[in-house]
């Protein structure tokens, strides 16, 4: 019966690439780098997916059911599952795959945390300061419009994914809203 084990899917795997696939396709919204100036770099999509995986694992671990902690954890395990996937096909030798994934965990986790606090207390401007910095890599001011339209979007989404009921989320189902334009 063990060896069986090492077979079985993990709680929710499916419907953490569903979900996780839904916020690649939001962060992948023409806008952001057309209108935003995001750079549409290895390092700028991170950046984008990143911000919006964050917002929906907050949305998850935010739920008091359990089920929607496990989920958050199955939307984290795909994102790293793709990282590391693509890596592999951009030609990254297997030695230093580990090492590459664990700067990007690393800076997940920084990023989500940066956003948390500004998130929780409502503070656009803060947020996009941290977005500044991140998105941006500090080369446009944080009052700038684009950080600010897109700590608007973010606190958007928030409101919005808290809006969508667990159920819907277990069934992989997710709508993130789309960036506006900006004048």
């Amino acid at each position: 019966m063990a060896l069986f084990g090492l077979f079985r899917r993990k709680p929710h795997e499916r419907q953490g690439f569903e979900l996780y696939g839904a916020a690649v396709r939001a962060a992948r919204h023409p806008l952001f780098f057309a209108r935003y100036g995001v750079a549409d770099t290895l390092d700028g999509r991170f950046d984008l997916i990143g911000l919006q995986v964050a917002l929906l694992i907050r949305r998850l671990h935010r739920d008091p059911d359990p089920r929607g902690a496990a989920l958050a954890q199955a939307v984290f395990d795909a994102m790293f599952a793709d990282m590391d996937f693509n890596l592999r096909e951009m030609g990254v030798g297997d030695m230093s795959i580990a090492k590459r994934v664990k700067n990007m965990w690393e800076a997940f986790h920084g990023r989500a945390r940066a956003y948390e606090a500004p998130l929780e207390a409502r503070d656009e401007a803060a947020l996009a300061a941290a977005l500044a910095r991140n998105v941006w890599r500090g080369a446009v001011a944080e009052d700038a419009p684009a950080p600010r339209a897109l700590a608007a979007l973010a606190m958007a989404t928030d409101d919005a994914l808290a809006g969508q009921g667990l159920d819907a989320l277990l069934r992989g189902q997710v709508t993130f809203p789309a960036p506006r334009d900006m004048p």
